[in-house]
C-alpha cells in the first residue's frame, strides 16, 4: 500500500503554520471582530494570541509523544479513551472543513469586488481550485503556500506602514459593548490563529518531527500574533472600528483610504492569495485527520487510501471538498467562524487535558519537548490552555443566545 512521503523541513513547515494562520481571519473577520471589540479590536488578537500560545505549547509536547498523523485523536485516546478520542477527532475535521468554508466566503467577498461574479459560485470555485492542488501532492501544495505567505505577509506590512502616519488618531481603548465585546471578538478572532494545530496532522510528511514540529508551532504563532496585532491597530487608525465593521474587504477599504488608486484592488488581489492558502490547509490537514484516524480503523479502513501517483490520500480529500462546499450554503460568515471555533475550544480543552493526564498517567512516554513551568508532574501551562478554552467556548454560547 502506498505511503505518504517525508518532504517537509522546519523551514516548510513553519512557513505552512504562518501561511494557513494568517489566510484565515486577520483578511476575513478583522471587520465582523471590530464591530465587538471597537477600536480595541487589537487586545482582541492580543488575547487570542495568548490563549493559542498556551495550547500551542501542549501540542508541542505531544506532537512528539505520537508518531501518526490523527493528532488529537491519539492524543485524547491514550490519555482518555478511544470513544472520547472519536468524537474529538471528529470535531477536529469538522472543524478543518468548516474552516475552508468559512475562508471560502472571506475569498469571495474580496473576489467579487474584482469580477462582479455570484458570491457563493465564487466560493465553490475556490475550494474546487484547492482540491486539485491538495490532490496533486504535498510537495506542489508547500509551493503554493510559500508563494502565497510572502504575498500575504507583504499584504500585511503594506497596511501597518501606511497606519504610522495614523498613529494616535484614535483611542485604542474605545470599546463599543465594553470588555463583554473584546472578549466575545477574541472567541470569534481566535479562529485567525487556526492553522498552528494543523502542522500536527503533518508528521508523516515531515522530516525529523519530534524537532520541526514544536519549532514551527512556536515560531508560526509568534511571527503570526505580531503582525495581527500591528493589523488592527493600524487599521482602526485609518479608517476607525465603525467603517471597518462594514466592509465586506475590509483590509481593501482601508489601504484605499490610506492611499487610494488601485491600492485597495492591489489588497483584494493579495487577499485572495491569502484566504485560498488557508482554504488549500485546511482541506489538507482533515483529509489526514481522516486518513490517520481510517489507519487506525476508527473510520472506515477506505478512508485511508492513497493514490498511487498523487501519495495524497485522494478518498479523503473528496469527502473534505463535498462536506466544504455543503457548508458554504450557511453563507453568514461570523455564524460559520463561530459554530467552527466552538469545535475548536472543546477540542483544545480536550488536548489540554490530555496532556495533564498523561503527565501522570504515561511519565515515562518519550517527549522531545517538554512544556515549561510546571509544579511537579502538574503541567501549568495546559492548566491555563484548559481554563482559557472552556471560558471561550461560554463566550460564544453567550453569543448564540
Amino acid at each position: 500500500m502506498a505511503k505518504l512521503k517525508r518532504q517537509l523541513g522546519l523551514f516548510n513547515l513553519t512557513l505552512i503554520g504562518i501561511g494557513i494562520i494568517l489566510g484565515a481571519g486577520i483578511y476575513a473577520l478583522i471587520g465582523v471582530a471590530a464591530g465587538g471589540a471597537g477600536n480595541a479590536t487589537w487586545l482582541a488578537f492580543l488575547i487570542s494570541a495568548v490563549i493559542a500560545l498556551l495550547t500551542g505549547l501542549s501540542y508541542a509536547e505531544l506532537s512528539t509523544m505520537f508518531k501518526g498523523d490523527a493528532g488529537e485523536y491519539d492524543y485524547t485516546s491514550k490519555a482518555i479513551n478511544k470513544k472520547f478520542g472519536l468524537v474529538v477527532g471528529l470535531s477536529v475535521i469538522a472543524a478543518s472543513i468548516i474552516t475552508a468554508s468559512v475562508v471560502a466566503l472571506g475569498f469571495a467577498g474580496y473576489f467579487i469586488t474584482l469580477i462582479p461574479l455570484p458570491y457563493l459560485l465564487t466560493a465553490v470555485l475556490v475550494i474546487l481550485l484547492m482540491t486539485i492542488i491538495n490532490f496533486v501532492g504535498i510537495k506542489e501544495s508547500s509551493w503554493f503556500n510559500a508563494l502565497s505567505t510572502f504575498v500575504e505577509i507583504i499584504g500585511l506590512i503594506i497596511i501597518i506602514v501606511l497606519g504610522f502616519k495614523y498613529i494616535g488618531s484614535v483611542n485604542y481603548l474605545e470599546m463599543p459593548l465594553g470588555f463583554t465585546g473584546v472578549f466575545s471578538s477574541a472567541a470569534l478572532v481566535f479562529f485567525a490563529y487556526l492553522g498552528f494545530e494543523s502542522i500536527v496532522k503533518l508528521r508523516e510528511e515531515t522530516k525529523d518531527p519530534e524537532k520541526n514540529i514544536p519549532r514551527a508551532i512556536i515560531i508560526s504563532v509568534a511571527v503570526t500574533s505580531v503582525l495581527y496585532v500591528l493589523v488592527a491597530i493600524s487599521s482602526v487608525s485609518i479608517i476607525g472600528w465603525d467603517q471597518l465593521a462594514q466592509s465586506s474587504a475590509p483590509l481593501s477599504l482601508v489601504a484605499q483610504t490610506a492611499l487610494g488608486g488601485i491600492t485597495g484592488p492591489i489588497l483584494a488581489v493579495i487577499a485572495l492569495f491569502s484566504t485560498s492558502n488557508t482554504i488549500l490547509f485546511s482541506s489538507i490537514t482533515s483529509s489526514r485527520q481522516i486518513y490517520g484516524m481510517a489507519k487506525q480503523k476508527s473510520l472506515p479502513k477506505f478512508l485511508s487510501k492513497v493514490h498511487g501517483k498523487t501519495r495524497t490520500p485522494w478518498i479523503a480529500i473528496l469527502i473534505t471538498m463535498f462536506v466544504a462546499i455543503i457548508f458554504l450554503f450557511v453563507g453568514e460568515i461570523d455564524l460559520v467562524a463561530n459554530i467552527t471555533n466552538l469545535f475548536l475550544f472543546l477540542t483544545f480543552a480536550a488536548v489540554n487535558l490530555s496532556l495533564i493526564i498523561l503527565r501522570y498517567k504515561a511519565p515515562k512516554m518519550k517527549r522531545a519537548f517538554r512544556c515549561p513551568c510546571n509544579i511537579g508532574k502538574l503541567a501549568v501551562i495546559p492548566l491555563l490552555g484548559l481554563i482559557t478554552s472552556l471560558v471561550m467556548m461560554g463566550f460564544i454560547l453567550w453569543g448564540f443566545f
